[in-house]
């Protein structure tokens, strides 16, 4: 399933969601090319997206979530990367 979280982080003045599959990174790579994402963009377990696109994302079929259940979601699939120095 494809998840995205709230619009909530700021960066070069707009503000940025999450958007992830909890199923596999395929299925995220296939959803992100929908969008128009260009696959540099993807963050290692995750790409980020501006407003528009969420809703955009949401249309094409991705469920709204909070930015917990995106993380715990994430999780449990097994696809979450550590950050860098994280133990």
């Amino acid at each position: 399933m494809i998840l995205v979280d709230d619009a909530v982080w700021p960066w070069r003045g707009r503000l940025w969601a999450h958007l992830i599959s909890d199923t596999s990174l395929e299925e995220l790579h296939d959803f992100a090319d929908r969008l128009g994402m260009p696959r540099h963009t993807f963050q290692g377990d995750h790409y980020d997206i501006p407003t528009r696109m969420r809703d955009e994302a949401i249309e094409l079929g991705a469920t709204a979530v909070d930015g917990r259940e995106l993380v715990r979601r994430l999780r449990a699939s097994g696809l979450r990367r550590p950050r860098p120095g994280a133990r």
